[in-house]
């Protein structure tokens, strides 16, 4: 019985999203839904270019939503798409922007010692109405280069942005 009330408590949640807000919980945060559209774009983006990549989103709590691994990704890949992930939220900065930063700056260099950091390519904050709502990360995919690409691709192809 209660397996009945959860799947008809979801989905009447789930009916009563409206069209232009189904991805976004009306706390402007990502929900279920947004992270599992994300990820299909993201594995749209990952196959024009022959890759497989693991794939991490979360709210704007840094609460993870969602860890995928596609099939042949390395299992350190499902880790760091999460940490880029959280990086990401938490600096408000894509992760390749703040590797960059980090290392042109003498004083920002110290970001590589925090532990759930991860200084590379491939994580990215999800803006909708200048508001942050999650993130997403991306790895697995060649370089950090290539996880940013997919990663931006993905949440463009959604009409959110990645920077304010």
């Amino acid at each position: 019985m209660e397996k009945v009330k959860y799947i008809a408590t979801a989905l009447l949640v789930f009916m009563t999203c409206t069209l232009s807000a189904q991805y976004v919980e009306k706390l402007s945060s990502l929900n279920q839904a947004g992270a599992l559209k994300l990820a299909e774009q993201v594995g749209l983006e990952a196959q024009k270019t022959n890759k497989n990549v693991s794939i991490a989103v979360l709210n704007s709590s840094g609460v993870t939503l969602l860890l995928l691994k596609a099939d042949n990704v390395g299992p350190h890949n499902t880790e760091a798409s999460r940490r880029k992930a959280f990086t990401s939220l938490s600096t408000k900065t894509p992760s390749l922007q703040l590797m960059q930063n980090a290392a042109s700056s003498e004083s920002a260099k110290n970001l590589n010692t925090l532990a759930e950091l991860l200084l590379l390519g491939g994580g990215v904050p999800i803006w909708k109405n200048g508001e942050l709502i999650g993130s997403l990360g991306v790895s697995g995919g060649g370089s950090g280069e290539n996880d940013h690409n997919i990663a931006v691709k993905a949440v463009e192809s959604l009409e959110f942005k990645i920077n304010k």
